[in-house]
């Protein structure tokens, strides 16, 4: 497959639903789609669902003249599939070896139910690395993962939209990654 930069004219094409463009547009994007998620999906159906919802959304903020740089058309598409992932892990209760679709019972309990003493020493490893964090992301992993509070009763706490405190949670949980594995490196 050959890589292709996209231009003004490409996406004008787009907008106005020239047949040829779009056919081109789902060959191109299509395959890739299909090549990122074999890996990622257990059967070929939710590889087009991924697949179809992808084209969806992308050709929506295309039609309603969203995108300013015609040249990030894929990396928007590869954006918004990766979105339209996250939500279908979530819609089908799986989970993923990413920290963010990690339960919040997992932050606590980093290795299998044990002895009191492993739990209590999990529990020290995770408020190590929370101390560590910046200020935001602790409270922000503290009051939604661990205490469990109402997501919208933290939103109306710190003044949050609730896709904005979606955004947040997922850096912090991104950061306590990354402090995580900078002191256990990747096998931890």
């Amino acid at each position: 497959m050959q890589f292709i930069g996209f231009d003004a004219g490409y996406l004008e094409r787009l907008q106005r639903g020239d047949v040829h463009t779009e056919r081109h547009f789902a060959t191109y994007f299509g395959e890739l789609i299909r090549l990122k998620m074999r890996s990622r999906l257990s059967s070929a159906e939710a590889v087009e669902d991924v697949r179809q919802e992808t084209f969806v959304r992308v050709l929506t903020l295309v039609r309603a003249n969203e995108i300013r740089e015609p040249g990030r058309l894929g990396a928007l598409v590869n954006s918004v599939c990766n979105n339209v992932l996250l939500e279908h892990y979530r819609a089908k209760g799986r989970t993923t070896s990413s920290i963010d679709e990690m339960p919040a019972d997992s932050l606590v309990a980093t290795e299998p139910a044990g002895t009191g003493a492993e739990s209590r020493e999990a529990q020290l490893l995770v408020r190590k690395i929370l101390s560590e964090l910046p200020d935001r992301d602790r409270r922000l992993l503290q009051l939604v993962l661990l205490e469990e509070r109402d997501k919208d009763a933290v939103c109306a706490e710190l003044g949050l939209s609730r896709d904005y405190l979606r955004v947040l949670v997922h850096r912090a949980k991104q950061s306590f990654r990354h402090f995580y594995l900078k002191r256990f490196g990747e096998t931890g």
